[in-house]
């Protein structure tokens, strides 16, 4: 298994504030959440692929720092862990102008990647995504979601290893992210598999954890989980004012 995950936090130069949507369409679910690229809260980003629909026309806006950004809400179809599939309302926030934003129509299949970050409030989990790049995609490219995770947070209670049908040995662990919000704490929970061999010794439960892997989004009971085929990992030694310690 590789090392190396930088133990610094994850900063990127821009404020944003976008609409953010859960798996549900209504749209009195919607609701703005400002997003600061370098808020020590954000303790999982994903550079994505996503392939999918968009649900409405295109809308500009201009930020604080008076930069215009175009939004929209992606609808991607993903497969349940029950067999049943739904879908997944991702928000898809783009520097461009009204111009740009013309071209993106409700309705069009589209194929955007940029830096996806997740976020917990309640029970509702709000998948935003920053774009660098939208491309009309063909009719026949399926609807997808892949990428890349890297995850800051915790380790749960357990820590199991398992075999596969081959008879080879891997581990499985759950692990979760904390954000401070207002004057309470939101908890987003990632389920992690490692196939690369056994973890190192000091994996026990309740370390801190850096961690890079594909990840993957699936449906339970109607909800979006969330796992990672881990990579990379690395202990994660917290500063007095990080939340995830």
């Amino acid at each position: 298994m590789r090392h190396g995950l930088s133990t610094s936090r994850y900063a990127l130069p821009i404020r944003r504030c976008l609409s953010a949507y859960s798996t549900s369409t209504d749209p009195t679910l919607s609701e703005v959440v400002c997003v600061s690229l370098k808020d020590k809260g954000i303790m999982i980003k994903c550079n994505v692929t996503v392939c999918g629909v968009i649900g409405r026309d295109a809308s500009t806006r201009t930020g604080k720092e008076d930069k215009m950004f175009l939004s929209f809400p992606l609808r991607v179809a993903i497969q349940g862990k029950d067999g049943q599939s739904g879908t997944v309302e991702i928000s898809v926030s783009k520097d461009g102008n009204e111009e740009e934003a013309a071209s993106y129509r409700n309705g069009s299949h589209v194929e955007v990647t940029g830096t996806m970050y997740l976020k917990r409030r309640g029970d509702k989990l709000y998948f935003n995504l920053f774009a660098d790049r939208i491309g009309t995609a063909s009719a026949d490219d399926a609807d997808s979601l892949k990428g890349e995770m890297s995850f800051r947070g915790k380790v749960g209670k357990n820590i199991e290893q398992r075999k596969d049908k081959n008879d080879k040995p891997y581990t499985v662990f759950s692990a979760f992210s904390t954000e401070k919000v207002d004057d309470g704490f939101e908890y987003q929970w990632v389920r992690f598999f490692c196939f690369n061999g056994a973890c190192e010794e000091w994996m026990q439960p309740g370390i801190k954890v850096d961690v890079k892997g594909e990840m993957v989004v699936s449906l339970h009971n109607g909800k979006p989980d969330i796992s990672c085929r881990m990579e990379e990992l690395a202990q994660y030694v917290a500063s007095q004012d990080n939340f995830n310690q």
